[in-house]
């Protein structure tokens, strides 16, 4: 069994929790990683033992022994140049959610990826919930018909949006509805073609300027209509808490999916009442991984070795960025924007992030 040398820049949150997966992989035969934080490095030597650590980035694109780079860096304007070296280099890439900040930053990524022949995917790891995978394959078989709508509804606690909005000024419809666009049009297998979308301001406002909560109606091209709702505001008495209600309804039938994550309920006399395992990139629990983070990483690393493609193409999580764009026109104009962006829509996104 083949084995390659693989790295990770940005050892946080999901970048730990991928080094981790990784380190303990008997598909790695060297774990490297970078971290800008030297008390986080640190943390993450003593937890992977990798056969190297840094703080430099260029010291994983300059060593060619690397074939396979996990991207897991904050701010989230990062992941652009880093992606970009660690392509030119010719190097396998799995970079977190959002590709880019500019579509322009979006395309260069693939074409580069092509022309070097390297895979590239995103981190939309939804698509490695068993639920979801098995809606997809319930669709695909037929089960329900032709899709007349789908409905997500998610929701996390605003513990969690001040972590995510405090770093970037980035929508809930870029931050969090991003995954269930990705999904949704992965389980449909079409194509967006109208985003109307409004939101309404709350606790996040003083933060970052930010909506506590999005609702975004998409029609794609097949006939389907698609809503889907994202929100950082749950109140702190839910620490770190994700929930989840999928309505999907078709001409022969209905499926619905609970993944709010009532089934694991903690309550102590110190923490009150805390759901566990409900985050939505899962963690490390003991001898397994309880959730779809690890096995996505997995994933990404067997579609290089069995030279397969990864179940997230670069151009698919290019066509979400720009529904989440879309978005975020159409709640600042109080008005449709059709796909893909036209001139006009790409100048009034201009004005928008100015005036940010």
């Amino acid at each position: 069994m083949r084995q390659v040398e693989v790295a990770v820049i940005g050892t946080g949150w999901c970048g730990g929790m991928r080094a981790e997966s990784l380190a303990k992989s008997a598909l790695v035969d060297k774990l490297h990683i970078c971290e800008i934080r030297p008390e986080r490095l640190d943390e993450m030597k003593a937890l992977t033992n990798p056969a190297s650590a840094t703080m430099d980035y260029q010291d994983i694109v300059s060593n060619p022994a690397i074939e396979v780079v996990y991207i897991s860096t904050t701010p989230e304007p990062t992941h652009y140049p880093i992606a970009r070296d660690c392509l030119k280099a010719g190097k396998h890439v799995l970079l977190e959610k959002p590709i880019a900040m500019e579509l322009a930053e979006a395309d260069d990524l693939i074409n580069i990826a092509r022309e070097k022949g390297v895979k590239f995917t995103i981190g939309y790891s939804q698509r490695f919930n068993p639920k979801i995978a098995w809606a997809k394959k319930a669709i695909a078989e037929g089960k329900l018909g032709k899709i007349v709508n789908v409905m997500v509804s998610r929701h996390l606690s605003r513990s969690l949006g001040s972590r995510i909005a405090n770093r970037v000024k980035l929508s809930p419809a870029a931050m969090e509805s991003t995954h269930d666009l990705d999904f949704v049009y992965w389980l449909l297998d079409a194509k967006p073609v109208k985003v109307y979308s409004q939101g309404a301001y709350g606790f996040m406002k003083e933060l970052n300027g930010s909506y506590d909560c999005m609702w975004n109606t998409v029609n794609m091209d097949n006939g389907a209509l698609v809503v889907i709702g994202g929100g950082w505001n749950l109140p702190p008495s839910y620490p770190n808490y994700c929930a989840t209600w999928i309505e999907i309804t078709g001409t022969d039938g209905a499926l619905i999916l609970d993944d709010t994550s009532r089934d694991n309920w903690l309550n102590t006399v110190e923490g009150h009442t805390q759901f566990p395992m409900s985050t939505m990139p899962g963690e490390h629990v003991d001898h397994m991984y309880a959730g779809q983070m690890g096995p996505e990483t997995l994933h990404f690393l067997e579609s290089v070795l069995l030279d397969r493609d990864p179940l997230v193409s670069a151009d698919h999580a290019r066509m979400v960025m720009e529904s989440y764009l879309a978005a975020d026109i159409s709640a600042a104009i109080g008005e449709p924007v059709d796909l893909p962006l036209s001139n006009y829509a790409m100048a009034t996104l201009a004005d928008i992030k100015a005036a940010q």
